[in-house]
């Protein structure tokens, strides 16, 4: 690409950025009848004349010092101003473009429109711009959805889920899940025990009969213990009388 067209489209756009602050900040205080006109074939020193009106000495200040701002806030240089003490008519000289802010009387009377207005610049209002942002973002966000795999119709529920919300709904699963545990374990029956099958014993025929049960063992009779007082004597056990022989 050729280095004047580069410099060319950066300078149309240096100005077109100009132009919309200025335009900004004459709207930001209302003001009226905002004309903007092409000078480039006109004069070698500014691109853009721009005439707006102010109601009042005061608005028209107002006017000027809200254009300063805002064409500073863009990124360029701070303007000159004139014929603010009067405040009929005041000149901010932005550079590439100048502005005429002007009471409608002096306006009437001067007719700048006559003298530059060859080649008028047709602007965009704010409700204008606003739908085209909207229709831009609409767009966009359909061209998202798409990507997605979300039609355009979808129910909200496809929507992304802030973080609460998805606790709150996690946390009503888990409620849920825990309350058909339980329901479910008191439905079911009970087991019964299982029962032991009994020992059997096959006799000599080859049937089974069931095996005895065996005794419980006994417990040996405890002895008896003899209790001996120190000091006492020691009885002896009587011996065992012998038995008499018996007669024949």
């Amino acid at each position: 690409m050729p280095t004047r067209y580069m410099s060319e489209t950066a300078d149309k756009k240096k100005i077109q950025k100009l132009q919309r602050a200025i335009v900004d900040g004459l709207e930001d205080v209302k003001a009226l009848d905002i004309q903007v006109f092409n000078t480039e074939g006109l004069s070698p020193l500014f691109e853009r004349v721009i005439v707006a009106s102010g109601s009042t000495n005061r608005q028209t200040r107002a006017l000027a010092a809200s254009v300063r701002d805002a064409v500073r806030e863009a990124g360029f240089e701070k303007p000159r101003t004139e014929g603010e003490e009067n405040g009929e008519w005041i000149i901010v000289d932005c550079g590439q473009a100048v502005v005429h802010v002007m009471q409608p009387t002096i306006r009437q009377y001067y007719r700048l429109e006559d003298l530059w207005g060859d080649v008028p610049v047709r602007l965009k209002s704010n409700e204008a711009r606003g739908k085209a942002a909207r229709a831009a973002a609409e767009k966009s966000n359909a061209a998202s959805a798409r990507k997605a795999g979300i039609k355009p119709g979808a129910p909200a529920e496809a929507e992304a889920v802030s973080p609460a919300a998805a606790a709150k709904k996690a946390t009503r699963a888990a409620r849920k899940s825990a309350d058909s545990v339980a329901t479910t374990a008191a439905e079911e029956p009970k087991k019964a025990p299982v029962r032991k099958a009994a020992k059997t014993v096959k006799t000599g025929g080859g049937s089974a009969v069931p095996a005895a049960k065996k005794a419980p063992a006994r417990k040996a009779a405890a002895k008896k213990v003899q209790v001996v007082k120190i000091g006492a004597p020691v009885k002896k056990p009587a011996a065992k009388r012998a038995a008499a022989p018996k007669k024949a």
